[in-house]
């Protein structure tokens, strides 16, 4: 393959060496080449202000993508929600080229209503009446987001009146918001955790819908109809005690160290989520990947792990990651996939991943636009081991 200017200018299959006059050759010996990972569903750590002061915590966001990048081989993020709109400031930070780090695509705040879901995080707006959220649209649009995150129902991991089998926003709330949406033609990335909210976020023209814990046929039906993105973070419902399976997934719970509530609301959901993930995934829904949790650089990995876990196949779970990921978020002409004419965002990795998904973290190079910014080989000879 023949990189010149960022893009992907020749491929060949038949293993002949494409003419590159001087440039540099980089014999892979054996490696697997892919396009770079995707996580569209991700936030920045939950700090109030009392714990950490927001310079700290935007400097601390702009290091843990840059980590994703360089020892994960993430190279696209697509966040959900943030305050102080720490997003825009990385996304713009990595488009002007001052730091190398991953594609970011921003949301600034999620949106939700008094009493609404995950406010305990500092990352949400309370937003009441249509022209409540009216305002709070403008206001994300204004700060230079790249879509608009609204929650319009409860979770899994809240207080106990935060409840995801709850609908929150009423439906004139419903109808203004997704209306501004589409007159300044913004994508919005609805939080939707039963079937009335994914219902209503698909039929008034949700771009993705986030989390579906609980989807009956006819959510399965209307995503097909709609055309319309599924992202299943399938790690708020599956990373508990009782349910890990892996050192990877045993010391991520450890470390999260849930509260045994939340752990017991997760197991009690995990079944119901992981049926209507199956359904979609059969019925050909549209589905990227995306985890909900943190730390960023692990995180991805951990999701791919569950979708296989879940019923995917390796192959399933990959483009989910790579094609899919960069589609959703706009960007499928240009990165995603190893083609001709598309920007040479990739990763090497060691072992291959059809026959192990968790063969992606044996990282060895992570190329942005055909410029290797990391270069791990001298691992290759280490055994394979967790690590954060």
């Amino acid at each position: 393959m023949l990189i010149e200017d960022g893009r992907i200018r020749e491929i060949r299959t038949d293993g002949s060496v494409p003419e590159g006059g001087d440039a540099t050759v980089v014999d892979l010996r054996g490696a697997y080449l892919m396009p770079g990972l995707w996580d569209v569903h991700v936030h920045p750590d939950y700090y109030s202000v009392t714990d950490m002061p927001i310079a700290d915590q935007v400097t601390l966001f702009g290091h843990r993508l840059m980590s994703a990048l360089t020892e994960s081989g993430i190279v696209g993020f697509r966040c959900a929600g943030s305050h102080s709109y720490m997003d825009v400031a990385w996304k713009r930070a990595f488009d002007s080229g001052q730091y190398i780090g991953p594609r970011l695509f921003a949301a600034g705040h999620f949106l939700t209503t008094t009493g609404g879901h995950f406010l305990t995080s500092g990352h949400a707006l309370e937003c009441d009446g249509p022209y409540g959220f009216v305002r709070a649209i403008r206001e994300e649009i204004k700060n230079g987001v790249d879509h608009i995150k609204l929650n319009l129902s409860g979770g899994i991991l809240g207080p106990a009146w935060d409840r995801h089998q709850n609908s929150f926003l009423l439906q004139d709330e419903l109808k203004a918001a997704f209306d501004i949406c589409r007159l300044r033609e913004f994508k919005v990335m609805a939080h939707a955790t039963n079937p009335e909210a994914v219902k209503n976020a698909i039929r008034l023209g949700a771009h993705s819908v986030e989390h579906g814990y609980i989807m009956d046929d006819e959510c399965i039906e209307l995503f097909l109809k709609h055309d319309t993105w599924y992202v299943p973070t399938l790690a708020i419902s599956h990373l508990t005690p009782g349910q890990a399976t892996n050192d990877w997934e045993q010391r991520w719970v450890k470390q999260r160290n849930m509260a045994h509530d939340l752990c017991c609301r997760a197991d009690a959901a995990s079944d119901v989520h992981r049926v209507g993930f199956g359904k979609a995934l059969k019925a050909g829904v549209k589905m990227a990947l995306g985890s909900d949790i943190r730390p960023l650089k692990e995180a991805a990995l951990l999701e791919l792990g569950l979708w296989v876990r879940a019923g995917a196949t390796p192959w399933q779970a990959l483009v989910a990651a790579t094609r899919h990921g960069a589609a959703i978020c706009g960007m499928g002409e240009q990165l995603g996939t190893i083609e001709v004419g598309k920007l040479a965002d990739l990763i090497v990795v060691g072992g291959n991943p059809l026959e192990d998904i968790n063969n992606v973290r044996r990282l060895h190079l992570v190329l942005k636009e055909g410029v290797i910014v990391s270069d791990r080989r001298d691992q290759w000879a280490k055994p394979l081991a967790p690590a954060f």
